[in-house]
C-alpha cells in the first residue's frame, strides 16, 4: 500500500523531489507504473513544481499515460506554460503522438481549460480522429471563457458528428444567452438529456441569468422556477442555483423564502448558499420603506447567527458579505468592526476592502485610519481598496488625504485604472479641487462613461453649468441615463431653463434615452427654482410614472422659495404619504408658514412631528484645523472653546453689519422680539466654523488660503449672506460644501449667483 504513515507521507513532502521515487520505492523498481503513481500523487496535492521536476530527471522515455497526467495537472492548476513545455518534449520524444486519440484529447483539453482557445482548435481540426470528449473538450472551453457563439456554432457541428453528453449540454446552455439556450433546451428535452442534474442545473443559471430584472406575480411563466419543479434529483447546486437566480432577479424575499425551505427540508447549505442569500439582502439596501430595511437586518441579523452556529464565520467570504449586508441595510457600523476583527487570523484584502467600505460613508475618518492600517500590516492594496478609501477621502474635509493616497496609488502603479482615475475624481471634486479632478481626467489614458459622468457631477456640483455642457460636447463614448442627471442638475443650480428643457427634450430624441424619475426631478427643480412653478407641477402631472419623494421633494422646495402656500401643502402631502418617518415635508411647511408669519400652524406641524417620533437632523458643520477635525452644532456649547467663539462671532457680526449685512429674521422660526430672532441666526453652526477657523488662522491646514467648511444640511439664506460679507472682509475664499453642492464665497461674491 502507498504512503502507510502519515509520517511517511510528511516526509516526502518535506524533503527534496529529486529524491521522491526513492522515498516511495526502491531504485530497483522505477518502471512506468512507479513513476506514474509518483506523479499522480504530486499532481493530486497540487505540486506541480516538484512533479515536473521528477519527470525531466527521468531517464527512461515516459509513458503516453505519463503525459496524459501531466497534462490533466496542468489543465486543472491552469498552468499554460508547463503545459507548452510539456507538449514541446513530448514532439521531440514521441512525435507520432497525435495517433493517441487518449492522449490527444488531455492535450487538446489543457490548451482549452487554459485558454488557448485558437490553438486548442486548431489541434482540433488537424486530429486524425475524435470522439465525443474531443468535442466537449472544446465546446466546454469556449464557454468557459466566455465565447458563447463560438461555443454554440461548435455544439451545433458536433450534432451531426455524435451525439452530445451531459457536460457538453451543460457548458453550452451555461454560457449561451435566452434564445440560443432555449433551442439547446428543446434538444436537451427531445434527447431527455434535461432529467440529468449537471443540465438542470445549467438550464436554470441560465433563465436566471437572461429574465429581466422586476417583481414577479404568481401567474409569471419563471422558466427557472419550471426546470426546478420538474427534476426528480436535486443537489445542494440545483438550490443554490435557484437562489441565486432570485437574488439576481431582485426577487429578494423569494430568495429569503427559498432559503427557508432549504433549511426545513434539511438540504444543507455551503458557502455560495451563505453568500448568495446575502447577497439578496445587500440588493435591497434602496428600498424606501424604513420597515423593509428593519426586517432586512432582522434576517441578516438571523443569519449571522446561523453563521457563527454552523461554523461559517470562519470563512473569511462570508464574515465579509455579512459585514457588508449589515453595511448596506443601514446597521451599526460598531457591529461590523466587531465582525471585521473576529477575522483577525484570516483576513485577506477583500475582507479590509469591505470594511473601509463600510465605513467609507458613515465614518470616513475611520474609513481612511483603517486603509492606513492595512498598510502597515504589510498588505499590497488593490484597485478596488485605493477605490474604497478614496470614497472615505471624499467624505473629509480638506484633499489632505485625498492627495496622500494619490501619492500611494502612483507608487503602487494603478494610476492607470481606470476605476482608480475615477475615485480621484470623485475624491477631490467633493473635497473642493475641482481643478485637481479635471487634471486627474485629463490625464487619465482610457476614459469610460463612469469618468464622463463623474466629471459632469463635480462641475454641477461647483456650479459650474457651462464648463459641464462644454464636456459633454467633447464627449467621446455614448452617454447614459446618469449622464443627462448630471447636466439637469448643472442647469437647474445654475438657473438655465432653456438650456435644461432642451437637454431634456433631446436625451431621448437623439441618444435614444427613455426620461426616468430622476430625470423629472431635475426638471421640476429647473422649472420651480426659476419661479414657474405651474409647469413644475405640469410636469408631475403629466408624468408616465408614479412620482417618488425625491420629485415631491423638489417640487415642495420650489414652493416654499415662491411662496405658493397651497400646492406646498399638496406636495408635502404626498412626502408625507411616500415617506412618513422622513421630516422634510414636515420642516419645509413650518418654514413656509413661519416665513407668512403663520406661527400657530407651523406650532401644530412642530407638535404633529413630535407625536410621530419624527425629528428634525440637526445642523452640523466640520472644519479642519491643525490637522484635526472640529464638528460644531447650533449654539456652539459643546465645543471645548465654545464662549471665546460665540464672543469672536458677535464682534466679527458687528463688524459685517457696518459692511451691510442684515440679518434675515424672516427666516426664524419663532414668534419672538427681533433682537432674539437675530440671536438665534447669529449662532448657525457654519459661522461658528467660520469664526473658529479665522481664531486659528496661522495654524489652519488649507490651501492657497482657502477656508473649507463642509455641513451636512442646505446653508440657509442668513449663513449665505453672511458668507458673501465675510469674504470681503477676511479677504480670503471661504468654501462651504452643504448637502447639495459647494458655494465658492471670494470678494461678497458666491459662485452660486445666488441660485440654489
Amino acid at each position: 500500500m502507498l504512503l502507510r504513515s502519515p509520517l511517511r507521507l510528511h516526509t516526502f513532502l518535506v524533503r527534496p523531489f529529486t529524491t521522491a521515487a526513492n522515498l516511495l520505492f526502491p531504485p530497483s523498481h522505477h518502471h512506468h507504473t512507479a513513476t506514474l503513481q509518483n506523479l499522480h500523487l504530486l499532481c493530486t496535492l497540487g505540486h506541480l513544481e516538484q512533479a515536473f521536476s521528477l519527470f525531466y530527471s527521468l531517464d527512461l522515455p515516459p509513458s503516453q499515460q505519463t503525459y496524459a497526467t501531466l497534462f490533466h495537472a496542468c489543465a486543472t492548476h491552469n498552468s499554460l506554460r508547463r503545459g507548452r513545455a510539456l507538449h514541446h518534449h513530448m514532439l521531440t520524444h514521441n512525435p507520432n503522438y497525435h495517433f493517441n486519440l487518449h492522449l490527444t484529447n488531455h492535450l487538446l483539453n489543457m490548451y482549452a481549460k487554459c485558454g488557448d482557445l485558437d490553438y486548442a482548435h486548431q489541434l482540433f481540426d488537424e486530429m486524425p480522429r475524435r470522439n465525443i470528449v474531443s468535442w466537449t473538450s472544446l465546446v466546454s472551453g469556449y464557454a468557459q471563457f466566455g465565447r458563447a457563439n463560438e461555443s454554440f456554432s461548435l455544439f451545433a457541428s458536433m450534432l451531426a458528428h455524435c451525439h452530445p453528453n451531459e457536460f457538453a449540454y451543460a457548458s453550452v446552455i451555461t454560457s449561451c444567452g435566452i434564445e440560443c439556450g432555449r433551442q439547446v433546451h428543446a434538444l436537451a428535452l427531445k434527447t431527455s438529456f434535461d432529467r440529468y442534474i449537471y443540465v438542470a442545473n445549467a438550464l436554470i443559471k441560465m433563465y436566471s441569468n437572461g429574465c429581466d430584472y422586476g417583481v414577479y406575480d404568481d401567474d409569471y411563466k419563471d422558466e427557472a422556477w419550471m426546470v426546478f419543479r420538474d427534476m426528480k434529483f436535486r443537489n445542494l447546486v440545483t438550490w443554490n442555483s435557484m437562489i441565486a437566480g432570485f437574488s439576481i432577479r431582485g426577487l429578494e424575499d423569494r430568495a429569503m423564502g427559498f432559503f427557508s425551505l432549504m433549511h426545513c427540508e434539511d438540504v444543507g447549505f455551503d458557502r455560495a448558499t451563505l453568500l448568495s442569500v446575502l447577497s439578496s439582502l445587500c440588493r435591497n439596501r434602496n428600498s424606501s420603506s424604513r420597515s423593509d430595511a428593519a426586517l432586512g437586518l432582522q434576517c441578516c441579523f438571523q443569519l449571522h447567527c446561523l453563521v457563527i452556529k454552523t461554523g461559517f464565520l470562519m470563512e473569511i467570504g462570508v464574515a465579509t458579505a455579512i459585514v457588508k449586508a449589515y453595511s448596506d441595510l443601514g446597521g451599526a457600523v460598531d457591529d461590523c468592526y466587531n465582525i471585521f476583527l473576529e477575522t483577525s487570523g484570516s483576513r485577506d484584502i477583500v475582507s479590509w476592502t469591505g470594511i473601509i467600505a463600510t465605513f467609507a460613508e458613515r465614518d470616513p475618518e475611520k474609513g481612511f485610519f483603517l486603509f492606513c492600517q492595512l498598510l502597515q500590516e504589510g498588505l499590497a492594496a488593490d484597485s478596488y481598496a485605493f477605490s474604497a478609501v478614496l470614497k472615505a477621502c471624499a467624505g473629509l474635509v480638506t484633499q489632505r488625504s485625498a492627495l496622500a493616497v494619490h501619492s500611494q496609488v502612483i507608487k503602487a502603479g494603478f494610476e492607470d485604472y481606470v476605476v482608480v482615475a475615477n475615485a480621484l475624481i470623485h475624491a477631490y471634486a467633493r473635497c473642493s479641487s475641482i481643478g485637481s479632478a479635471k487634471q486627474v481626467f485629463d490625464e487619465t489614458e482610457f476614459q469610460d462613461t463612469v469618468s464622463w459622468n463623474t466629471m459632469l457631477k463635480a462641475y454641477a456640483l461647483h456650479g459650474q453649468a457651462k464648463e459641464a455642457i462644454k464636456l459633454f460636447g467633447e464627449m467621446n463614448v455614448h452617454p447614459d441615463a446618469t449622464t443627462f442627471v448630471a447636466l439637469l442638475s448643472a442647469c437647474s443650480h445654475a438657473g438655465m431653463v432653456e438650456e435644461g428643457s432642451r437637454i431634456f427634450d433631446t436625451m431621448s430624441e437623439k441618444y435614444g434615452i427613455v426620461p426616468q424619475l430622476d430625470h423629472f426631478a431635475c426638471m421640476v427643480d429647473i422649472l420651480g427654482r426659476a419661479g414657474r412653478v405651474l409647469e413644475a407641477e405640469k410636469i408631475i402631472s403629466e408624468m408616465p410614472m408614479v412620482p417618488d419623494s425625491v420629485v415631491w421633494s423638489a417640487f415642495l422646495g420650489a414652493c416654499r422659495k415662491h411662496g405658493e402656500t397651497n400646492l406646498a401643502n399638496l406636495a408635502a402631502t404626498k412626502l408625507k404619504e411616500l415617506d412618513p418617518e422622513n421630516s422634510l415635508g414636515y420642516v419645509l411647511m413650518s418654514n413656509i408658514y413661519c416665513s407668512a408669519g403663520i406661527f400657530t400652524e407651523a406650532g401644530l406641524i412642530r407638535r404633529e412631528m413630535k407625536g410621530l417620533g419624527v425629528q428634525k437632523e440637526p445642523g452640523l458643520s466640520w472644519i479642519e484645523v491643525g490637522s484635526q477635525v472640529h464638528e460644531f452644532a447650533s449654539g456652539g456649547q459643546k465645543h471645548p472653546q465654545g464662549g471665546a467663539i460665540r464672543a469672536s462671532l458677535e464682534q466679527l457680526v458687528g463688524r459685517l453689519k457696518g459692511l451691510g449685512y442684515v440679518p434675515e429674521t424672516r427666516l426664524v422660526l419663532q414668534d419672538v422680539e427681533e433682537e432674539q430672532k437675530e440671536e438665534q441666526l447669529y449662532y448657525h453652526s457654519e459661522k461658528l466654523a467660520l469664526v473658529f477657523a479665522l481664531m486659528n488662522a496661522v495654524s489652519l491646514q488649507c490651501s492657497r488660503g482657502v477656508i473649507q467648511i463642509v455641513k451636512n444640511i442646505r446653508i440657509c439664506v442668513d449663513c449665505h449672506n453672511f458668507m458673501k460679507v465675510a469674504s470681503g472682509l477676511v479677504q480670503r475664499e471661504i468654501v462651504v460644501r452643504d448637502s447639495n453642492r459647494f458655494h465658492h464665497f471670494k470678494d461678497r461674491v458666491c459662485s452660486c449667483n445666488d441660485y440654489w
